[in-house]
């Protein structure tokens, strides 16, 4: 069974655009490295790793904690992480009643705790609810991981944090590089637990 409409995507750019986006990585595998070391820490210490993002980047932050919390690639023990994204009725009641900016960092407000990790991921680093998310986390003393592209955003003027950007513009490239790192990070700490 052949297409019935010619293809008006160049398939090989958008592979190879990919390729050569995710082969930039191993110019950050120290960052990499550290981001490893900070979640493993986290979890050993018996604190918590929570994760934020809008849109595509919600739902890899719901992706990774659920490697986390269910299984990687091994039977263990389940380990603590949450999505601030995925509970539908805080997030609607957080809107409705405080503002879309404060989707997350009320929900860090409530249950984040000193020695905890907050991943906050954004394609773009200029979206005001994980900027909220940060400060929240930072008054908390947590740990503070940035998963960004482009050149960071608004999010790339905070201090004390380890940033992770990829090192393209294009939106689908960065996601699908954060996505490796979720499950790098995950390995790293089942195989280390």
């Amino acid at each position: 069974m052949g297409l019935s409409k010619k293809m008006n995507i160049d398939i090989n750019s958008i592979i190879n655009d990919h390729l050569r986006t995710i082969e930039k990585l191993l110019d950050d595998k120290i960052v990499i490295e550290q981001i490893c070391s900070i979640a493993l820490s986290t979890i050993q210490k018996g604190n918590t790793i929570l994760l934020c993002g809008n849109g595509g980047s919600a739902s890899d932050s719901i992706h990774i904690s659920s490697e986390i919390v269910g299984k990687f690639e091994k039977k263990r023990k389940a380990l603590p992480s949450i999505s601030l994204t995925a509970n539908q009725a805080d997030l609607t009641a957080i809107a409705n009643d405080f503002g879309f900016e404060h989707i997350f960092s009320r929900q860090i407000e409530a249950i984040g705790k000193k020695g905890d990790l907050l991943i906050a991921i954004s394609t773009s680093g200029n979206s005001m609810n994980i900027v909220k998310a940060i400060e929240a986390a930072k008054s908390k003393k947590m740990e503070v991981i940035i998963f960004t592209g482009k050149d960071g955003g608004k999010i790339n003027s905070f201090n004390n944090c380890t940033k992770l950007k990829v090192q393209t513009d294009n939106v689908a490239r960065i996601q699908e590089a954060h996505i490796l790192i979720g499950h790098i990070i995950s390995k790293y700490i089942e195989e280390n637990i």
